[in-house]
Order: C-alpha cells, then structure tokens, then sequence
C-alpha cells in the first residue's frame, strides 16, 4: 500500500462527510475548501483557478467523486513529495470534516473513548481496512487490531463477546465500517473495568507502532562518542532509523542512527559497571548502549535487526508487509475453501451417478424378473400346444412330426436368448461389483491424500525447526571461530615469547660453552706449566742431594778443590736462589703438598752446608 493509497482512504471520508445528502455528489464550494485545505497540510502550492477550469464543462450542478479524481489526481496527489509534510496532519483533517456527521457518541456513558482515542482507532482502521470503496475491514483484521490493544494493557483477550458480533449476517457479507467499529469500542465489551488512561496508552501504543511504523520504544543507556559517558535516553526504533531523545516526551531529539545493510548488532560483555550490553554498528561508528535487563535486550537487539532485514529487502514499513501476509493467507484460505467445496461438488456427482447406476441396476434385474415370467408364460404354452399337437398326433402325424421339429428349433431359440440374457445379468452384476471397487479405490486415495498433506504440513514445521536450529548452531559456530581464532593469537603470542626466552637461553648456553672451552685452555696450560715446574724441582732435588751429601769424620777429601774453589753453595740470601725457590713454592703449592715438603729439607740442607763451608780452614 503506497502513500497515494492512503492519501486517498483519508480523503474519501473527507469527500463523504461533505455529501449531506448521500447522492454521491458535492458541491463545487465544498470541493474548493476542501482542496485549498488539502494542499495546505500537504505543503503544496494552492491553485484556486484550477478546479474551475477542470470542470468549465460540467458548470452545472455538483461534482461526484468519479468527476473529482481526476483532479486530485493531477493537481493535489502528483504534486505530493514523501518527506514534505505530516500525514498526521491531513488524517486529523479528514476526520474532523467526518467525524461532525457519522461519529455521534453516547455523552452519558461511562466507556466512550476520548476524541484522540477515537481518532487513533480511525487511523488504525484505514490502514487495516481493504482497498475497496466504501471501506470496510474484515473479522481477521479486527481480531487482530483488537488483540493487539489488549496485549498492549496486559489483559486476556475475550474472543466470545467477539464471536457473538462477528456472527452478525451484515458483518459476515460485507466487513464491518469504521462507525460499526467505535461503537463497539465504545460500547466498553472490550474495555470493561480498565482505566481509561490505560486504555489511552494502549491504543497510543498500537497506533504508533502500527501508523506510526515504530517497531520498539524504550528507555537504553548510551555511551557518548566524544566524552564517554553513559546518559539515559529514550529510544525510537523505526524500519529505517533509530532516533534518541532525552525524554519520553520525544521533544529534543538528540540524535539519528541511519539503518542499512552494512549495519550489524553485537552483544557485549559487561563492563564500566554496566551490564546488558549490545552495540550496533555501521560503516563509521560504534554505538554502545545497556538495557535494563536480558530481555529488553534480546528484544532490542530482534528489532533492530527487523529493521536492518526490511531496509536490505527494500520495504518501509513491517505492518504494511504483515498486512499483505495476511491478506495473503486469507486468499489462500478462501482458495482451499472453494477447492474443498468443489471437491464436495464431485463428490456428491460421483454420489448421484453411483445411485443412477444402481437404479438402472434394478431396473435390469425388474426387466430379469420380466423375461422370466415371459420366459414362464412361453413355455406353459409351449406345453399346452404340446397337448394339442398330441391329441391331433393320431390324425394328423406329419403335421405333428413336422411341428415337432418346429418346436424344437424354436424351443432351441428361446433358449439361446435365454442364455445371452443371464449373460447380461452377469454382465451386469460384474459392472456393479467394478463400480463398487472404484469408488473404494476412490475413497481411499482422498483418504490418502489427506494423510500426505497433513504429513507434508508436518515435514514444512520440522524444516522450519531444524533450519531454526541450523541458524543457532551457525551462530554459536561463528562464536566458537572468533573465540577459538582469539585463543590461537594469545598461544601465537606465548609461544613467540618463549621462542625469545629459548633463542637468550641458548646464546647464554652458547656463552657459557665459550668460556668453558677458554677455562679447560687455561686448566691445560697452567697443568702443563705445573708439570714442568715439578720436573724442575725434582731435577733440582737430584743436583742438590748430590751436591749437600755430609763428608765423615777421618775421610780425606778428595782433591777438588779446584771444583769447590769454582762452585759457590748459594746461600739463603742469594736472591736468585730465593726468586726460584719463591716461584717453585708457588707453582708447587698448586702442584700438591709433597714438592712444599721435599723444599723445605732442601732449604735446611743448603743452610747446613753454607755453615759447613765456613768451618773448614
């Protein structure tokens, strides 16, 4: 249903309203009014002239509706731009121009709905009713418009006192009218024992989500782009924008989300002391914002990606696809209606041909009895002129014999055709048996097609199941790929630290190695060093001995005095002796304790033999 469609809903009642005397007709005074109104909510320039000109010809008399449509066609509706003005606004118009003639409520009764209230169901009705002029709306629509301003007051819905008008031959032929309707809602059997403000709130409810396109309203928590903050706002979810306010008035907006098919919702975690998070995003920027509780923001988020579903699928509004779902369904309904009353229109034909058939059947088996009576008749004559030809056999034998003979080919005739009728009777009986069988057969494939179809119904509500909990498994899929996708970064990151911590380990091994190798140079070379100071003491050891060995008493010596007059003992206070002795010392103390021990009896040694040298004369 397009915006020319229910432009011209409104305007019809508009139109009706100035026809006082129900002939179809309007006077051209009327018509100016109602045009130079129509073009100011509109916010469309007004030509006055127009209308004038447009019906030069037909100057008499008023104008009907046939003769006006071209005209608002041309000059009022093909000016109208989508965007430019408040629909609102031309409805309010219209139903106050009807109102003043067909909307006459009971004053004195206590269940009358408020003028707003009454306005709103108005509104509701033209965008549920059909498009056929006069507008009515059928039952379906009306339990459903009904059901949902119960829902919206939190009652049960009491569908017997609906029932019971519903049953009404006028409602049941033609729909009910917007006027059947108020009254019925002002009669209170649909709001009996609620408040009247809960009533209002409801209907303003349903008229905004319905009219008004708002798939949610609600208060959420927002955080801010700029200075991060959380704020309460009051949101308003539509097919193509997520408006927020301060307030539930709706007065100061504070800002526009535009909604297409680049924008997707996340649920979050909690934080910043907020919890029921979620956040929707678009192609610029991230929107973060906390619900009251679990609920509301699984119905937050459900609605938001309506929205994002019938803005990819290139819809405006969710009621006016739901409406032509439903209308749908009941053409399909009224289809399976009418093929179910032909189906009971063949079946009675098959019925009727099997009791003709049936008929026809006595009647062969009257027509048998018949034959069989004849066949009776025939042959009680038979015998009687079988008498007479015996009576006459003495006088006349030849004409006997040959009437015999006679006789016999005709008795031979009757039978035969006796024979061919008990075929046909058999015949006959055997087509019976046949039909019978068909119709048998008949019956049980209905019955088996009516056991395919409810098994079909059954297979399409498990497809629907299972493809329901194929979308959850694919969801909690992409959820398990982004978390596991998560855990290879993290084990990414600490395995290239420890490859870090492994590659210093290594280089220090490598280090340690290094200097392990220098140190076992260094063993080797200060063993080498100590092996040859050792030979050395030991040869020094051999020359000493040989050289400090005491000379007894009485025992000449021998003459060498050259040798002894050349070769000097040092002494302890020769310095080089000391040197050497100093660094034996040294390198035997790494050497081992013994060579320490064998140097201090060579150092006592040669002490006694300096003394000994000076006592000899």
């Amino acid at each position: 249903m397009d915006l020319r469609s229910e432009l011209l809903k409104s305007i019809w009642y508009g139109f009706t309203a100035l026809d006082l005397e129900k002939s179809g007709k309007v006077s051209k005074s009327q018509l100016k009014v109602l045009s130079h109104n129509l073009c100011t909510v509109l916010c469309i320039p007004h030509d006055p002239v127009a209308l004038e000109e447009h019906f030069r010809d037909d100057d008499d008399g008023p104008v009907s509706s046939q003769g006006y449509m071209p005209y608002l066609n041309k000059y009022i509706l093909d000016k109208v731009v989508e965007g430019s003005f408040n629909k609102e606004n031309v409805d309010e118009l219209c139903w106050t121009l009807t109102a003043k003639k067909n909307y006459q409520p009971d004053k004195n009764s206590t269940s009358v709905l408020p003028e707003k209230d009454a306005f709103r169901l108005w509104c509701l009705f033209n965008f549920l009713s059909e498009d056929k002029y006069p507008l009515v709306m059928v039952p379906d629509e009306v339990e459903y418009l009904v059901k949902k301003i119960c829902m919206a007051m939190s009652v049960e819905f009491n569908c017997v006192e609906l029932e019971d008008f519903f049953s009404q031959d006028s409602v049941q032929q033609t729909g009910i009218t917007v006027w059947v309707f108020l009254t019925m809602m002002n009669s209170g059997k649909i709001t009996r024992g609620i408040d009247k403000s809960i009533t209002s709130m409801a209907i303003e409810e349903v008229y905004r989500e319905i009219v008004g396109d708002v798939l949610k309203e609600g208060y959420l928590w927002k955080k801010g782009q700029l200075r991060r903050n959380w704020k309460e706002r009051w949101f308003t979810l539509k097919p193509s924008n997520l408006f927020y306010y301060t307030g539930e008035d709706r007065k100061e907006c504070q800002g526009n989300i535009g909604l297409d098919g680049n924008c997707c919702v996340e649920v979050l975690p909690d934080r910043d002391g907020k919890r029921c998070m979620f956040c929707l995003k678009t192609l610029s920027k991230t929107y973060e914002m906390s619900a009251s509780d679990t609920k509301q923001r699984q119905e937050w988020t459900t609605a938001i990606q309506t929205a994002i579903r019938l803005h990819t699928e290139g819809k405006t509004s969710l009621h006016k696809d739901l409406k032509l779902k439903r209308r749908e369904q009941r053409e399909q309904r009224e289809k399976r209606r009418q093929a179910k009353e032909e189906e009971l229109q063949r079946l009675r034909a098959l019925q009727e041909e099997r009791e003709r058939k049936l008929a026809e059947l006595e009647l062969l088996k009257e027509a048998q009895k018949q034959a069989q009576a004849l066949l009776e008749q025939d042959e009680q004559r038979r015998r009687q002129q079988h008498e007479q030809l015996q009576r006459a056999l003495e006088i006349q034998l030849r004409e006997a014999e040959e009437a015999r003979v006679s006789m016999q080919a005709e008795m031979a005739l009757k039978e035969e055709e006796a024979e061919r009728q008990r075929k046909r009777i058999q015949e006959l009986e055997e087509m019976q048996k046949r039909l019978e069988e068909a119709l048998q057969l008949e019956i049980k494939a209905r019955l088996d097609e009516e056991a395919f179809r409810y098994a079909q119904a059954g297979l399409l509500a498990e497809e629907e199941e299972k493809m329901k909990a194929l979308m959850s498994l694919q969801e909690e899929q992409e959820e398990y790929i982004l978390k596991t996708q998560r855990e290879k970064q993290e084990l990414k990151q600490e395995m290239e630290a420890k490859s870090r911590a492994l590659d210093e380990a290594q280089r220090q091994l490598e280090e340690v190695r290094a200097n392990r190798h220098r140190v076992d140079q260094d063993v080797v070379a200060a063993q080498r060093k100590l092996r040859q100071a050792s030979t050395n003491v030991k040869h020094w050891n051999v020359q000493m001995n040989r050289l400090m060995r005491p000379i007894g008493p009485g025992e000449k010596r021998p003459s060498l005095g050259s040798s002894f007059s050349s070769f000097q003992i040092p002494t302890q206070r020769d310095p080089g002796l000391r040197l050497r002795r100093r660094s034996g010392s040294e390198d035997q103390d790494e050497e081992s304790k013994e060579n320490v021990d064998n140097r201090a009896d060579l150092e006592k040694r040669c002490s006694h033999a300096s003394n000994g040298d000076m006592d000899i004369p």
